[in-house]
């Protein structure tokens, strides 16, 4: 019996050792939470009492050359819906459904929606936010907001892009240049007691959003302006699926204009800009979207025809195979090994020197010129004018030079590239090689950004772009810009003369792929003054109808942009 009391109190005190024990780690615990971790805590508190809205940052507005607005920011108000504070479910239901244009369900949803806190719409006009706000409902915040705004609609869209909802950028220089337009958000802070309603007395911590910086380009409005009313014209008149304009500055590669038509509505980015046949699925029309917004300037290839022969012109002279007097005869066609390849002028043009032979854009003289350079030093030439590679244009999805490969290319491919086909380029990657082997022979990169503006309008950054000297000598550009003024003066760019000034450019009209489909390219490139080249443009018309020559369908309206622009650009006539 003694034995089982020395036992039982034994018992007894275990226990209390390990009540102590679990008491004093208890303790521990606590003092541990209460002081080690204390800050930890608090902040977790009053995270679980902090609501937090969003203060979005102005995007920066981009500018042309002249410091004309192209984008901007509209203020426009974020509703939403604190189911906590909501103090007349029925009333704030009545209302924003009215006064949003909302079904009563679609708010009904919202408003008994238990959350921290549920957006209604976004996009709102300031002045139906100023309406709700005016209305004084409990739980219900309207919070101001920028939408993109572009003040010209539809002028160079497939250049300057559009942002998203999430006033981000998704295409054209709005996304390539994002992380300096972005600006950051700012946000504002209040506490809640434990059933999320906002405490009185106590003050909204706010952190302000930081605006985006300012882009300035080299595009001119004005000069935007007259080359998408001449494609425009020259598209109604021919009925063309699509005409593109590009004009640059060939001495540094500042973009001046680039016209892409149809254009769509920048504020309006996600509607057609026609109204296609038929139903179509939602993919389908994503599709089309993605058509819409393609820049053809640098998204897509073409074979380019006769304007390549600026090309050929500019290697055989710097290669010395060819001389402005040197003999050819055109008997309609050449027999190149089993093919015969036609000049567009059926009958031929007999006897002619090379300056005639270009002058009359003959492809037999081209073909001879092209044979005698050989496919080694032909090729060696695209890599010495940057063919091969891409501009570098500071645009999204540039494609890229789609041509043979030396070990793959025989003499009738030779024969073709000479004279611009079986082989497919950028209007941009033309454009810019042409610029650069008229300009004296320094390769430039073609680009529309100029520089960075701060809020206050300080020039926080000058963008510099590379350019490779001497890729032909001064004397071979010197040549090739006066045997391009003949083609002007005398030859099949005639209707691209203007009074007064000297102009050098060259014709193209491309049949596109299949063969005798009877689609063509017209196109024609030109620079003024042809001496001393200030301006030089590409247009191109895909499908025009009827007339399809690039002498007569495309020369002229060239000339018109040039009879705009000449002057304007202090290029008066002599």
């Amino acid at each position: 019996m003694i034995r089982n009391r020395v036992v039982h109190k034994q018992k007894m005190l275990w226990a209390f050792l390990v009540c102590a024990l679990g008491v004093l780690a208890l303790i521990g615990r606590l003092g541990y939470l209460m002081i080690g971790r204390s800050e930890h805590y608090s902040v977790l508190a009053e995270e679980l009492h902090q609501r937090e809205r969003t203060i979005k940052a102005a995007r920066g507005t981009i500018y042309d050359r002249n410091g004309q607005v192209l984008a901007t920011n509209r203020t426009v108000c974020t509703v939403s819906v604190i189911h906590s504070q909501v103090t007349e479910p029925e009333r704030v239901i009545q209302v924003l459904s009215q006064l949003l244009s909302l079904e009563e369900d679609k708010v009904r949803k919202a408003v008994e929606k238990v959350s921290s806190r549920e957006i209604l719409k976004t996009n709102v006009d300031k002045a139906i936010g100023d309406a709700i706000r005016a209305q004084g409902l409990d739980g219900v915040k309207v919070d101001e907001d920028y939408k993109r705004y572009y003040p010209y609609d539809t002028l160079a869209s497939k250049v300057l892009g559009f942002t998203g909802s999430d006033n981000q950028g998704i295409i054209g220089l709005e996304v390539v240049y994002e992380e300096y337009l972005k600006g950051m958000d700012g946000k504002i802070l209040t506490m809640t007691d434990a059933s999320g309603v906002e405490l009185d007395g106590m003050a909204e911590e706010r952190v302000e959003p930081v605006p985006g910086n300012s882009l300035v380009l080299s595009l001119d409005v004005n000069l935007q302006q007259y080359a998408e009313q001449a494609a425009k014209t020259v598209m109604e008149e021919k009925n063309a699926r699509q005409v593109s304009v590009i004009l640059m500055d060939p001495r540094n590669g500042e973009i001046l204009a680039m016209v892409n038509v149809p254009e769509f509505n920048l504020n309006d980015p996600f509607t057609l800009n026609y109204e296609p046949e038929g139903s179509r699925t939602a993919e389908e029309e994503q599709e089309l979207l993605n058509q819409m917004w393609r820049n053809a300037c640098i998204n897509d290839t073409y074979e380019p025809g006769s304007t390549f022969k600026i090309i050929t012109m500019g290697a055989a002279l710097e290669e010395g195979v060819v001389s402005l007097e040197d003999s050819f005869y055109c008997p309609g066609y050449r027999l190149v090994e089993d093919r015969r390849i036609r000049c567009h002028k059926v009958a031929g043009h007999g006897a002619e020197t090379f300056l005639q032979g270009a002058m009359n854009s003959c492809n037999p003289v081209f073909i001879d010129v092209g044979l005698r350079l050989g496919v080694d030093r032909y090729y060696s030439y695209f890599k010495q004018f940057g063919l091969l590679e891409k501009t570098g244009v500071d645009l999204p999805g540039e494609a890229g030079t789609i041509m043979h490969q030396p070990e793959n290319m025989g003499d009738v491919e030779l024969a073709t590239v000479s004279f611009g086909q079986s082989f497919q380029i950028t209007p941009l990657q033309l454009i810019t090689t042409a610029a650069s082997l008229v300009n004296g022979g320094t390769r430039v990169t073609p680009h529309l950004a100029v520089e960075i503006r701060g809020s206050s309008g300080e020039i926080t950054k000058t963008f510099t772009y590379e350019t490779e000297a001497s890729i032909i000598s001064e004397e071979t550009s010197e040549t090739l810009r006066y045997i391009l003024e003949q083609v002007v003066a005398e030859g099949t760019g005639k209707q691209a003369y203007l009074e007064g000034y000297s102009i050098g450019g060259k014709t193209a009209t491309s049949e596109k792929l299949p063969r005798r489909s009877g689609k063509y390219i017209s196109s024609f490139l030109g620079f003024a003054p042809a001496e001393d080249p200030q301006v030089i443009g590409l247009i191109t018309i895909d499908e025009p109808e009827g007339v399809y020559y690039g002498g007569t369908v495309a020369a002229p309206v060239m000339a018109d942009i040039f009879a705009n622009i000449l002057p304007y650009l202090g290029i008066q006539p002599q």
